[in-house]
């Protein structure tokens, strides 16, 4: 493992276990999960957002959240970094109480948050050496910056970034850290495809380095290629947990469609060719006749 800042087979270097800042992080229970929750309910008026949740994620393991709009992925999300105060239940991480221990917490724990603003007039390069001076033993802002093709942006106002570009910059604050513990609410939402790839590709360097993380995500193809399992939530309860493949596996007899041509294959159809707008090139094949 590198020095704070440094990179190791071309990533950077986020991961936690660094021996050269031993004794310089709070100390946290290293036995047990990371993160345990245990009945976990929160009602806002009578609205039951989450309703009896019981799960834990084990140390250097990627957890899914999967659900439906309003299902109670974000409260709980929530309620695991101390933004909400439970009505019932118990949550730990690393063997502390967010609300009791928040402080501490914090050193230990980065947050991408679904919807969140910065001040309009701070620079990229500002914003990032600010969230720098709150940890110990944060990861360099420069290499940030190019991991996640901000480097161009340094000296941009937050206000002149793009949807995507202040979602990139969200999650890279949330990591500057090198936290023990990352929690990311949809964190590639309004990413192109590239830049999903290329977020999934840190996430795995980031997971390899010993990080643990909870991820509450939309897309199925991003729970499957990045979680070790997944939970599925919905009316604020878990009705499915466990790996992806087991999941798949579970809805293995779900619907299927099938697709049939409103005029069938002819002989002559197979025998013509140079079409030029199907990929068998035959001119006057279905579908292009």
């Amino acid at each position: 493992m590198g020095a704070p800042g440094s990179t190791a087979g071309g990533r950077l270097d986020v991961g936690n276990g660094h021996p050269e800042a031993a004794g310089s992080r709070p100390e946290v229970a290293a036995s047990g999960p990371a993160v345990k929750i245990a009945h976990l309910r929160k009602a806002y008026g009578a609205v039951v957002a989450v309703d009896g949740i019981s799960f834990a994620v084990a140390e250097g393991e990627i957890v899914g959240i999967l659900g439906p709009n309003g299902a109670g992925k974000t409260t709980t999300a929530e309620c695991v970094i101390g933004l909400r105060r439970p009505d019932a239940g118990r949550v730990r991480v690393l063997g502390l109480d967010p609300l009791a221990d928040g402080a501490r917490l914090h050193e230990v724990v980065g947050v991408q948050l679904q919807a969140g603003q910065l001040p309009a007039w701070l620079r990229v390069r500002e914003i990032l050496q600010l969230y720098r001076s709150f940890y110990r033993d944060p990861a360099d802002a420069g290499e940030l910056l190019e991991v996640f093709g901000l480097a161009g942006k340094r000296d941009a106002f937050y206000s002149s970034l793009s949807g995507g570009q202040k979602q990139r910059l969200s999650i890279a604050l949330a990591l500057i850290g090198r936290p023990s513990v990352a929690v990311l609410d949809e964190m590639t939402t309004g990413l192109d495809p590239r830049a999903r790839h290329a977020v999934w590709d840190f996430i795995e360097a980031v997971r390899d380095r010993g990080t643990t993380m909870m991820i509450i995500t939309h897309f199925m193809d991003e729970a499957q290629r990045l979680c070790d399992r997944v939970a599925l939530i919905d009316h604020g309860r878990i009705v499915a947990i466990g790996t992806p493949a087991q999941l798949a596996e579970e809805a293995g007899g779900g619907k299927r469609v099938r697709f049939v041509p409103d005029k069938p294959a002819t002989a002559s159809s197979a025998s013509c060719g140079g079409c030029p707008r199907h990929p068998c090139r035959r001119r006057g094949c279905w579908p292009c006749s």
